[in-house]
C-alpha cells in the first residue's frame, strides 16, 4: 500500500515558515526604529532644558559677556560636545559592562569598524553641531527639518545598496516626508527667531549628513555588533566636537575654552540633565542602527522620522510645562502632522490589504 503524497511539500512549508521569520524580523526593526525616534525627542528636549540653566543661561543672556558669534556658534558647540561626552561615556561604560571592550578595540581596525568612524564624523561632531546651532538660532522648528534625514536615508538606501522598494513603501515614505514639512510649517509664526533662515539651512545640513550616516551606519550594523558601531559612533562624535570644533571656534572668537569646558563641567545644576540627555543619546542611536540594520535603511530611516513630531512634543512637555518656559506650544497642524506621519509608517510597514484581509479571516473564524 502506498503512502499518501502530502498536498504541501516540505520544501514550501520551508520557505513559508522562512518567509514568516524574515517579516516578523523586519518588523523588529521597524519598531525598533520607531522607538528611536521616540527616544531622540527625548534627547533634544533634555539638551534643551540642560542649555537654559546655570551657566549657560550666563553666557547666552542679555548681560552676557560673550560676543554674538561665540554666544551662537562657541555655546552651541559646547552643548553638542557636553551631550556627545555623555553619550561616549553610557556607551563605553556598557560596551564594558556586556564583556565586548576587546572586541570594540579589534573592531576599531577593521574596515567596517573605519567605515562606521568615517561616517560618524559627518553624523556626529558635523550634524549634531549643525543640529544644535539650528536650536539656538530658530528653536524646534529644527526638528522636524532635519526629519529630511529619513527622505535621504532612503534614497541612499535604495540607490547604494539595492534597498528595494515597492510602490506602497514608496507612498509611507513620501507621506512621513509631507507630514515633517508640516510641521515644520506649522512653526513658522509672526514671531520667529530673527535668524530663522540661517538655523534651518543648519537643519538641512544636518538632514543630509544623517541621512549618510544612518545608511551606511545601519548597512555596517549588519556585519559588526550594533553597541560596538554605535560605541565608535559616539567617541568619534565626542572627540571631534569636544577636542576640534570647541577650540576652533574659541580660537576664532578668542575665547577661553579650556575655562568654559571647566565650568560646564563642574556646573551640576545642568549637568544632570546633559548626563540623562547623554544617555538618551546612546539609546536612540543604538535603536537607529539597529533599527536600519534589520529592516534597511530606508525603511528604518523613515519609521525613525517620527521624531519630527517627538521633538516639539516633549520640548513642549518638559520647556513649556514642566519648566514653564513660553514659546513651546504645540499648533493644531502639529498633531494633524503627527497623524499623517503615523499614517505612513502605518502604510511601510504593514500592507494594508493584507492586515484588513486577516482581520476579515479572524472574525469569520469566531
Amino acid at each position: 500500500m502506498t503512502q499518501a503524497r502530502p498536498l504541501v511539500s516540505e520544501d514550501s512549508r520551508a520557505q513559508a515558515a522562512y518567509n514568516a521569520l524574515r517579516k516578523r524580523f523586519a518588523l523588529q526593526g521597524v519598531s525598533t526604529a520607531i522607538f528611536s525616534g521616540v527616544v531622540y525627542g527625548l534627547f533634544t528636549a533634555f539638551m534643551t532644558l540642560a542649555m537654559d540653566l546655570g551657566i549657560w543661561t550666563q553666557w547666552t543672556g542679555s548681560d552676557s559677556t560673550l560676543s554674538p558669534f561665540l554666544q551662537i556658534y562657541l555655546v552651541g558647540t559646547l552643548g553638542s560636545g557636553m551631550l556627545c561626552l555623555w553619550g561616549a561615556i553610557w556607551s563605553l561604560a556598557i560596551l564594558a559592562a556586556h564583556g565586548k571592550f576587546p572586541d570594540f578595540i579589534r573592531s576599531l581596525c577593521s574596515r567596517p569598524g573605519c567605515i562606521v568612524l568615517g561616517v560618524a564624523v559627518a553624523g556626529g561632531p558635523t550634524a549634531m553641531t549643525l543640529y544644535v546651532l539650528g536650536l539656538q538660532l530658530a528653536g524646534s522648528i529644527i526638528v522636524p527639518i532635519s526629519a529630511l534625514c529619513t527622505a535621504i536615508g532612503a534614497l541612499l538606501g535604495h540607490l547604494w545598496f539595492k534597498q528595494r522598494l515597492t510602490m506602497r513603501k514608496w507612498a509611507g515614505v513620501i507621506l512621513c516626508f509631507l507630514a515633517g514639512a508640516l510641521i515644520g510649517w506649522s512653526g513658522m509664526t509672526d514671531d520667529a527667531p530673527t535668524q530663522m533662515g540661517l538655523g534651518m539651512l543648519f537643519g538641512f545640513l544636518a538632514a543630509f549628513a544623517w541621512g549618510l550616516e544612518g545608511c551606511v551606519g545601519g548597512y555596517v550594523s549588519a556585519i559588526i555588533d550594533t553597541e560596538i558601531s554605535n560605541a565608535i559612533r559616539q567617541l568619534t562624535a565626542c572627540v571631534g566636537t569636544l577636542f576640534v570644533l570647541v577650540p576652533l571656534f574659541g580660537i576664532v572668537g578668542g575665547a577661553d575654552t579650556v575655562g568654559m569646558v571647566y565650568a560646564a563641567m563642574t556646573d551640576w545644576t545642568s549637568h544632570f540633565w546633559f548626563v540623562v540627555a547623554g544617555f538618551c543619546t546612546y539609546l536612540t542611536y543604538m535603536l537607529w542602527y539597529k533599527g536600519n540594520s534589520m529592516c534597511g535603511a530606508a525603511l528604518g530611516m523613515a519609521c525613525n522620522g517620527m521624531f519630527s513630531f517627538w521633538g516639539p512634543f516633549f520640548c513642549w512637555l518638559i520647556m513649556g510645562v514642566f519648566h514653564g518656559k513660553e514659546g513651546y506650544a504645540l499648533p493644531f497642524m502639529v498633531w494633524v502632522g503627527a497623524l499623517i506621519m503615523v499614517g505612513g509608517i502605518f502604510l511601510i510597514a504593514i500592507n494594508p490589504l493584507e492586515w484588513l484581509q486577516k482581520k476579515r479571516n479572524v472574525a469569520c473564524s469566531r
